[in-house]
């Protein structure tokens, strides 16, 4: 996992991205032989929980890793709303696929993650298969209200603010 200047369009601002691999399994396909529609959904899933939720101990996490993970921490995370772009169908492969991360928005109790879901990134020709856009919000568990980030949380997401993905809606 790691964290590098992302490539961009012209004038767009340059966020640092968080670079996420994650490993296609054979169950992810459909009977049309590429990664299922919702399965894709998953695999971000994945994505966000490695770059956001909290290591267990002796595990490697990158920095941005301080969302408390479990019911007994009292803070629960809620999608509020998801949408999602696919641009090219996803074989299955061997290597991993590169989720790349950032926010488009820290809001006071939620965070717009930003993703794109690309080849991997040692491949000569670099394919974007999908965008997508999860508004994450912080909720106490008791309570059920939202609770607000914490100074930690913006410290950190922080360096990983960027444009928002505008969407070609039709």
């Amino acid at each position: 996992m790691t964290a590098v200047p992302a490539s961009h369009d012209a004038g767009a601002a340059v966020p640092v991205r968080l670079h996420i691999p994650i490993q296609l399994r054979w169950g992810d396909l459909d009977a049309f032989n590429h990664v299922n529609n919702t399965s894709m959904l998953k695999l971000l899933e994945e994505a966000r929980v490695r770059a956001f939720w909290s290591p267990a101990e002796g595990e490697e996490a990158p920095t941005t890793a301080v969302l408390a993970s479990g019911l007994d921490e009292g803070v629960l995370t809620l999608i509020a709303r998801q949408e999602i772009e696919y641009l090219a169908p996803v074989p299955y492969q061997r290597h991993p696929l590169e989720v790349q991360m950032w926010f488009g928005k820290l809001g006071g109790s939620s965070v717009e993650v930003c993703y794109e879901v690309w080849n991997a990134p040692a491949l000569a020709e670099r394919i974007l298969y999908a965008r997508s856009t999860a508004i994450i919000v912080l909720v106490d568990a008791k309570s059920g209200r939202p609770t607000r980030l914490t100074p930690e949380m913006r410290d950190v997401w922080t360096p990983y603010l960027g444009d928002p993905i505008v969407y070609a809606h039709r």
